[in-house]
């Protein structure tokens, strides 16, 4: 059976390509038209669409590939660094628990010993002040006895043998009377 062929007519240039393409496969120029011819009809192609199978193909096998990439990363590096970041954050809330229980309870002592230095400075002070106090009348009690031992000293000394008793007598009691009265 024979078949009537047709013509169809193109540039040279795409005559070359065809060539080319034809070279290639290791095909006849007729055999590769009728397989293009197929290939159109069957998977109802538009050849001005260039988003033919091979690049879907290419494209999904990229994915594939980044995918496997990022599955692999977070096995091996995301998961532990997740892992090992919630056992650092555990281990850091018992630090700081342990911490803050440590501190505060030191520091509750330390000032209930600041109030116990305090309370005990405040009566030192008040102790001092007291001493003080009778330091000072104790040096006025001297001040005033040796004034009055150097009054009762000056009054016997001025006193002659003429003196009687009875004024002696005044002058001792008089002393005794100012001394009391300190």
């Amino acid at each position: 059976m024979q078949q009537s062929l047709r013509t169809v007519k193109y540039s040279v240039q795409d005559d070359a390509k065809f060539e080319k393409i034809a070279l290639k496969l290791g095909r006849s120029k007729r055999q590769v038209f009728s397989q293009m011819i197929d290939y159109f009809y069957r998977s109802k192609k538009d050849p001005l669409d260039f988003n033919d199978e091979l690049l879907k193909n290419t494209i999904l096998k990229g994915q594939k590939e980044y995918i496997g990439f990022i599955k692999t990363q977070e096995k091996e590096l995301l998961i532990p660094i997740k892992r090992d970041a919630v056992r650092m954050i555990e281990t850091l809330k018992k630090i700081v628990d342990c911490f803050n229980g440590q501190v505060l309870k030191h520091n509750d002592e330390v000032i209930g010993n600041q109030l116990a230095q305090a309370k005990n400075l405040s009566a030192l002070n008040m102790s001092v002040e007291r001493i003080e106090i009778k330091m000072e009348t104790k040096q006025k009690l001297k001040e005033r006895f040796l004034f009055l031992l150097n009054n009762y000293i000056k009054e016997r000394d001025s006193f002659n043998m003429m003196t009687s008793s009875k004024e002696k007598e005044e002058l001792a009691k008089l002393t005794r009377k100012q001394i009391e009265l300190l």
